[in-house]
């Protein structure tokens, strides 16, 4: 629209114009004494935080046009190591800082978007649909290494482990195998590599974010409870983490901007919830980085 103003017989034209950029239609605003700054926010570690860092970025670049937030993977050790040295505005983890060698927590500040509840996997064709605590142990450490040894099939367990850094590994040894070591197996860079490798193989075992389920696996219940994001909120089932942006001192600007933006309750409804995750703010518990829960 052009709005006209005479003013001393000089016409001075004041113009506004609203450009679209983008998918998502969004609106940016120029004039000719001042220009949005464009920023950019990179955002790297958890294959596991990955898809609703992607989603989230997605959503919030369709109201902020001046702002591009760029996702990527690598594993949680990956996020905390480039966050630290500064080479990115965000590290993604399922872990603490203070879980990871070779970090310095002191210098990061710790923003928790979500919990994320893992379970151990399986290909859909092996006939077992829980295990106990002390077999998936034996399982995992090569005690246990055929599926009728647990009143399944007949059929040989090949394990898919996931790579050291990687904060699910962390976690599921943690929390599902108390501590206990895997034997030397397999190993995937990626959450999204399980799923293919366990989806096709059969007699495969393997452990995922709750969000990462297909219906070509089949997640496992643990001493008879279930895999249910209530379960987590309560923490009758144990084997979750909190998903961590860490930046380096206090986020500022296009990233404080985008943290906020997921904290945001629009967010964690329809962002977080839908994509299975679970909402900080549903969370009963809290758990601080020695594991301790209150």
């Amino acid at each position: 629209m052009k709005k006209i103003k005479f003013a001393t017989g000089v016409a001075t034209l004041l113009v506004s114009l609203s450009v679209l950029t983008g998918c998502g239609a969004a609106v940016k605003t120029t004039t000719t004494s001042t220009d949005a700054k464009d920023e950019k926010v990179m955002a790297v570690g958890s294959t596991a935080l990955q898809p609703l860092a992607e989603q989230a970025a997605q959503e919030f670049g369709a109201d902020h046009a001046n702002i591009t937030v760029s996702v990527q993977g690598g594993g949680s050790g990956t996020g905390l190591a480039q966050v630290q040295t500064g080479a990115v505005q965000i590290g993604n983890s399922d872990i603490f800082a203070e879980e990871k060698e070779g970090v310095d927590a002191s210098e990061l500040v710790d923003h928790k978007v979500a919990v994320v509840g893992m379970a151990p996997v399986v290909n859909a064709d092996v006939k077992v649909d829980g295990l106990t605590q002390n077999q998936l142990v034996d399982i995992f450490t090569g005690k246990i290494t055929n599926w009728k040894e647990v009143g399944g099939q007949d059929e040989a367990i090949t394990i898919i482990n996931r790579a050291a850094g990687s904060g699910t590994r962390a976690t599921f040894e943690k929390w599902a195998l108390g501590g206990a070591t895997p034997i030397t197996s397999q190993e995937q860079e990626s959450s999204g590599t399980v799923v293919q490798i366990v989806g096709s193989t059969p007699g495969a075992i393997s452990y995922l974010a709750f969000s990462q389920v297909t219906n070509d696996l089949k997640a496992l219940a643990i001493d008879g409870v279930k895999p249910t994001n209530k379960n987590v909120e309560s923490n009758d089932w144990k084997v979750w983490a909190y998903e961590h942006m860490y930046t380096k001192g206090e986020a500022k600007g296009a990233t404080k901007e985008f943290i906020d933006y997921l904290l945001g309750s629009d967010a964690q409804k329809n962002i977080v919830e839908k994509m299975d995750f679970i909402s900080i703010k549903d969370m009963k518990v809290e758990r601080d980085a020695a594991g301790e829960v209150k």
